[in-house]
């Protein structure tokens, strides 16, 4: 598929497993080149190697925290000017209202809420000068339908959903869009992970 997007660079967030990895590689099929961030180095590594074998794009990888302001603005000074920015680094646990205690509440919603939203003010801005420019946010099919076993997680994804729709509604007059995608269950590790912890 050409989708014409070769020569475009994407910022992909959450890029060394699942989804954001399944992001990063579809878009180098289609010639963009890659900026890749997450937690984990050496997957980062590995995956870029990865790609840059099977693409001719230029991939570079930055391992970061994203739920720490800092690391969000040395990501974005490295990075200042991106064509496509997918927002999708999240660790939300699962659990219900007795079982998430604040600090891992906050943890989460660090990461991908505050994650998503100082990125984005970032690169809306960027992109509403330029009148060019996509946002993608990965949010979760958690948000529409709220479950009380991943409630922190329901309530952080109503909440992007809700700021995607905001923005998203207004900013095709600057020539950007923001738009959001929330898949449902896919098999990844995390996913793993939390149906595990509810078996």
């Amino acid at each position: 598929m050409d989708l014409k997007l070769a020569g475009r660079t994407v910022l992909v967030t959450g890029a060394s497993k699942g989804i954001g990895l399944g992001i990063a590689q579809w878009f180098a099929r289609e010639g963009c080149h890659l900026r890749l961030a997450a937690r984990s180095k050496d997957l980062l590594e590995r995956e870029a190697v990865s790609i840059r074998k099977s693409s001719s794009v230029d991939v570079q990888v930055f391992a970061l925290d994203l739920s720490q302001e800092a690391a969000r603005k040395r990501l974005t000074e490295a990075c200042p000017e991106v064509d496509i920015l997918i927002n999708n680094a999240g660790d939300i646990p699962a659990g219900s209202l007795d079982d998430v205690d604040d600090a891992a509440w906050r943890a989460g919603w660090d990461l991908k809420v505050f994650g998503y939203i100082g990125l984005t003010r970032f690169y809306l801005s960027k992109m509403k000068a330029r009148r060019s420019g996509v946002i993608i946010n990965i949010i979760g099919a958690a948000g529409e339908r709220p479950m009380p076993v991943y409630l922190a997680g329901s309530m952080g994804n109503a909440s992007l959903m809700a700021f995607t729709l905001a923005l998203g509604a207004v900013s095709p007059e600057q020539g950007v869009r923001v738009l959001g995608v929330n898949p449902g269950p896919v098999l990844t590790d995390r996913v793993v992970k939390i149906s595990r912890k509810r078996a």
